[in-house]
């Protein structure tokens, strides 16, 4: 009897720790970013401005942005746009420029797009 009230708490505690990792993950049906093909994807992990410009105005009005950039705060992402903010080596960087010598006077085209960080978060980040 020992050994089924065992196995029991044992699959009530993977049950649990399972579920806990779906509510984690519950925001991706909300967010802005989510299609089911998976296109548009390469948005946010290009190097070029344009498409780092691109989704971080797909995450400026996304409803699921500071559970996005907490996740990803977390997690250390190593690179890519996650919650409107731009990582890089698992922390968020603030600009991005062309490679080379930066221009005397700067490209608009080049600016990009500042999402500010949700209150709750910027202790975090």
């Amino acid at each position: 009897m020992a050994a089924l009230e065992q196995d029991i708490t044992s699959q009530t505690a993977d049950f649990s720790a399972m579920a806990g990792l779906i509510n984690r993950h519950d925001w991706w049906a909300d967010a802005n970013c989510h299609t089911s093909d998976g296109s548009g994807i390469d948005l946010f992990f290009s190097d070029d401005l344009r498409d780092i410009a691109s989704a971080k105005m797909i995450c400026a009005t996304c409803p699921a942005l500071a559970r996005c950039l907490q996740g990803a705060l977390e997690r250390r992402e190593p690179w890519g746009v996650w919650g409107g903010q731009l990582f890089l080596n698992g922390k968020i960087i603030e600009k991005r420029r062309r490679r080379g010598r930066p221009p005397k006077t700067p490209r608009p085209e080049d600016q990009l797009p500042d999402v500010p960080i949700p209150a709750h978060l910027l202790d975090i980040a």
